[in-house]
């Protein structure tokens, strides 16, 4: 579902898709993937679960297990996406990439520009989705770890050879750049409760 009402949950297992405004190729063009393994770390510190994901050129997916802070997911991953426009818009600044940014500081509506909002990074809403059973699950990292491979994007040949993603740990046993929790060892996970560090 397109994200623009409040979720109610604090807590559960979500598929969530976050796109680059216009479909643009911001993590590529800044390199700013990192910039999304910094949002990762960051929620592990406030102790959820990075289960699996792929950051594409222009868009992400992430399984995430949240576990109940106080705070919504809308909050938690609206802030996440803060956090990387942040960083994403002082790339596109060193690298002088003007054209760009007038482009995104254009897409910004008025009433966000009052607010003080300077540039569109990303699409306003993000994709959300329950994961309910096991079976939901697996049809979603396969889904993230096959991305990179098929469609246009044909950037590997095997989910496990792409970098940005954890195809490589759920298709080979070996941990990416970013460590995930294993989805299938915490199916018992009560996520009501914060995590213990």
């Amino acid at each position: 579902m397109a994200v623009k009402q409040q979720i109610s949950a604090c807590d559960g297992t979500y598929f969530i898709t976050i796109t680059c405004f216009d479909w643009l190729p911001l993590f590529e063009i800044t390199k700013g993937y990192d910039c999304v393994y910094n949002w990762f770390n960051s929620l592990q510190k406030n102790r959820h679960y990075i289960n699996g994901y792929v950051i594409l050129p222009n868009h992400l997916h992430a399984l995430i297990s949240f576990t109940n802070n106080g705070k919504n997911i809308n909050t938690i991953v609206g802030n996440g996406k803060r956090f990387m426009a942040y960083d994403i818009v002082e790339r596109l600044r060193k690298n002088n990439r003007e054209i760009l940014l007038t482009k995104l500081s254009n897409a910004v509506r008025p009433s966000d520009k009052k607010r003080g909002k300077l540039h569109e990074v990303f699409e306003d809403s993000f994709d959300c989705k329950e994961c309910f059973t096991k079976k939901f699950i697996e049809q979603k990292l396969n889904y993230i770890h096959q991305n990179p491979c098929t469609g246009k994007w044909n950037l590997v040949a095997r989910p496990e050879d792409y970098l940005h993603s954890s195809g490589g740990f759920y298709c080979a046993g070996v941990q990416g750049i970013f460590e995930v929790d294993d989805i299938m060892q915490m199916m018992d996970i009560d996520l009501s409760k914060p995590r213990s560090r």
